[in-house]
């Protein structure tokens, strides 16, 4: 999904950008109907001992255990390798690979910022995410706000983050499904050239790959 729309910040917690309240986490929440029949159909699959209750307990840990470096570490490959970004923009799930990451079943679509156009990823049914390159979602990521502003006025909620852009620089709003996620490669920092792989990894922020910041040298 291309359209105007934007949002911005580097916050390593979960909440909305001040001063704007923290939107509550789906599961603050009433347990909805989804949520109940997925309860439902893990406890049925280990009664039926498809696979067991510790089992699906390590799965969860593992996810719960990813954090952005994966997704970092190509980004910086990418800055500074033209052929590996080439491949990235391509085919993320096979990039990953030839690094050695898993980047999971679902397919990944990289999206690069450049000087006039500006990308932002938002899931405007739920938080459909790739966990295994950018760790797991904020809550604000979640929030019905950010779901839903996203798309109806971008520009705006990514000034919200601290990113404001150019009016002309044009912003895309990707919507990521279950079926495709996305992952911004965002513009490599000036005043970088001379830094090697590591030291462009640690510039590169969980918000960047969402795509509601830029990066800073500083």
């Amino acid at each position: 999904m291309g359209s105007e729309h934007g949002h911005d910040h580097e916050h390593d917690h979960g909440d909305w950008p001040y001063p704007h309240p923290k939107q509550p986490d789906l599961e603050d929440g009433p347990l909805t109907h989804h949520m109940a029949m997925t309860e439902a159909v893990a406890e049925l699959l280990i009664d039926k001992g498809i696979f067991s209750a510790d089992e699906f307990r390590r799965q969860l840990e593992l996810m719960d255990s990813k954090s952005p470096a994966e997704g970092a570490r190509m980004v910086a490959r990418a800055w500074a390798d033209p052929d590996f970004k080439a491949h990235m923009l391509e085919d993320v799930n096979a990039a990953a690979k030839e690094m050695d990451i898993d980047a999971g079943g679902i397919p990944i679509m990289a999206v690069e910022n450049t000087p006039d156009v500006h990308n932002v990823i938002v899931c405007t049914l739920c938080s459909c995410y790739p966990r295994n390159l950018i760790g797991l979602p904020p809550d604000w990521y979640k929030s019905r706000a950010y779901r839903s502003r996203m798309v109806r006025e971008p520009r705006a909620v990514l000034a919200e983050f601290g990113t404001v852009l150019p009016d002309d620089v044009e912003i895309r709003v990707h919507d990521s499904t279950a079926d495709l996620r996305y992952l911004v490669i965002p513009r490599r920092p000036e005043g970088t050239e001379g830094m090697d792989e590591e030291a462009l990894t640690a510039l590169v922020t969980r918000d960047s790959l969402i795509g509601v910041t830029h990066l800073k040298t500083e």
